[in-house]
C-alpha cells in the first residue's frame, strides 16, 4: 500500500504593510470604509507616533522578512503632510527592512491636491499615487458627495505627473446615477487620455451603513450596465490596458503590486485605526486575522496608555501588551480554502496546486472536486497544475466562487 502523502506545510509568503489614515474632509454617501470627518486640526504628530508604536508591537509577525509593499489608505491620506510621511517611513524602515524595490502607494483626494505637497510626497519615498477621481462629470461628482470638481481632478493629475509619479493609478466609477453608456465612456476616455499606467474601473455598489443605502439613488438598468461594461472593456483593451483583476487594468508592468499580494493570499500587517492584517505563523502552522481599534479616539487612547505603561516599565496584561488590537484569531481550517480561492480567482493569472498548498497548508484535494466540476462546465481551465477561469468563468465569477462555499 502506498503511504499517504505528508500534509503540506505553510510557507511564509511575501509581506506587505497597510497603513490606515481614518480622517476625511467629508464622508461620501457611498462610502462604507472606516472614515471619519475631522473637525479641527488633525492630531498628525500623535497619530504618527501611534502608528510607529503599533508597528513596534507587530514586529514579531515580520519573521525576518522585508516589507515588499506599503499601501496608505483611508479616509483621505493626503490630508497628512509630507513631513509626517517622511518621519513615518523613516521610522518603519529602522524597525523592519524595506525591500530594495519597495512599492509605496498613497491614496490621494483631488480636492486636497497641492503642487508642492505631491512633490514632497515623492521626496518622502512615496513612489505610487492613487487618485480618487471617480468621475469627470461635475454633476456626478456633486451627487457622489466628492469635495473636488472636474478642474481639481485635472490639476491633481497634472501635479502627479509633474512630481514624477510614473506609477499613477486613477480610480473611476461607472453605473452612477442615471448614467448613460456615452457618459460612462467619456469618463473612461478622459482617464485614459491622462496617461496613467493603471486604472481601477469599478461599478458603484450600494453598501449597508451608507447614505445611499438609506436613500438609494436612481441607478442605470441592468442592460445599460452590461453595455457600459462591454464598451469599457473594449476601450481599455484598445488602449493597451490589460485586465489582470476584476476591476484593475494596467499597462505592461503597471500592476498594483500591493493588491496583487492580497489576491495571491500573501501576508500583510495593518496599522492604524481599524486596519486589518493577515499573517502566517509558520511555527504554529496557522494563519491569523487581526484588526485594530476602529475609532480614531480609541486608537489614540491606546497609544497614550501604551506610552504610560512603557514609562512605568510594567509588563501589563495581554491587552496592554497589544494595546491597539481589537480582535485576532486563526482562520478556521474549513474557511482557508474558500478564502484563498475567493482571492486567487479574482486574478486572471489564477493559481497553481503548489501555491494553494503553500499558502493554506492544505492538500489540493480539498478543492479537487469543485475544480473538476467547474472544468467540466467550462468555467475553469486546468493546464497541468495551473488553474484559472475561462473567459466565460471570469464573466460569471460569482457563479464560480459560489461552488467553493
Amino acid at each position: 500500500m502506498t503511504p499517504p502523502s505528508p500534509a503540506p506545510k505553510l510557507e511564509l509568503p511575501p509581506l506587505s504593510l497597510y497603513i490606515h489614515v481614518p480622517w476625511c474632509v467629508r464622508k461620501c454617501p457611498y462610502c462604507d470604509f472606516n472614515s471619519h470627518e475631522q473637525k479641527g486640526p488633525l492630531p498628525e504628530d500623535d497619530y504618527v507616533d501611534a502608528l510607529l508604536d503599533d508597528f513596534r508591537h507587530d514586529l514579531p509577525y515580520v519573521q525576518k522578512r522585508d516589507i515588499s509593499t506599503i499601501f496608505i489608505g483611508g479616509g483621505t491620506p493626503s490630508l497628512l503632510s509630507a513631513g509626517a510621511y517622511q518621519r513615518l517611513l523613516t521610522g518603519l524602515d529602522a524597525m523592519a527592512a524595506f525591500a530594495s524595490d519597495i512599492e509605496i502607494t498613497l491614496e490621494a483626494n483631488p480636492g486636497t491636491a497641492e503642487r508642492e505637497k505631491f512633490a514632497d510626497y515623492a521626496h518622502a519615498g512615496i513612489n505610487r499615487l492613487s487618485l480618487g477621481i471617480q468621475s469627470f462629470d461635475p454633476q456626478q461628482l456633486q451627487q457622489l458627495g466628492r469635495i473636488h470638481d472636474e478642474h481639481d481632478a485635472a490639476r491633481a493629475i497634472e501635479y502627479a505627473h509633474n512630481a514624477g509619479f510614473r506609477r499613477l493609478n486613477l480610480d473611476i466609477m461607472y453605473g452612477l446615477q442615471a448614467q448613460a453608456t456615452e457618459a460612462a465612456m467619456s469618463d473612461l476616455q478622459q482617464a485614459i487620455a491622462a496617461e496613467p499606467e493603471h486604472i481601477s474601473w469599478y461599478q458603484l455598489t450600494i453598501e449597508p451603513n451608507t447614505v445611499f443605502y438609506k436613500q438609494p439613488p436612481p441607478l442605470p438598468p441592468e442592460d445599460t450596465l452590461i453595455e457600459i461594461q462591454d464598451s469599457g472593456l473594449a476601450l481599455l483593451t484598445q488602449h493597451g490596458f490589460a485586465r489582470y483583476e476584476v476591476s484593475a487594468f494596467a499597462r505592461p508592468g503597471g500592476q498594483a503590486r500591493h493588491n496583487v499580494n492580497y489576491w495571491r493570499f500573501g501576508d500583510y500587517l495593518g496599522i492604524g485605526a481599524g486596519a486589518h492584517g493577515k499573517i502566517t505563523q509558520r511555527s504554529r502552522q496557522r494563519i491569523l486575522r487581526m484588526h485594530k481599534r476602529r475609532q480614531p479616539g480609541h486608537y489614540l487612547q491606546a497609544a497614550a496608555a501604551a506610552k504610560k505603561q512603557a514609562q512605568n516599565q510594567s509588563p501589563g496584561n495581554l491587552l496592554n501588551r497589544y494595546p491597539y488590537l481589537a480582535d485576532a484569531g486563526p482562520i478556521e481550517t474549513d474557511q482557508l480554502a474558500l478564502e484563498f480561492v475567493l482571492n486567487a480567482l479574482r486574478l486572471r493569472e489564477g493559481f497553481t496546486h503548489e501555491q494553494f498548498e503553500q499558502r493554506t497548508g492544505l492538500p489540493f484535494s480539498v478543492i479537487g472536486k469543485q475544480v473538476d466540476s467547474l472544468q467540466q462546465r467550462q468555467l475553469l481551465s486546468v493546464d497541468g497544475n495551473h488553474i484559472s477561469t475561462t473567459d466565460t468563468g471570469y464573466q460569471f465569477l460569482n457563479t464560480v466562487l459560489e461552488a467553493f462555499v
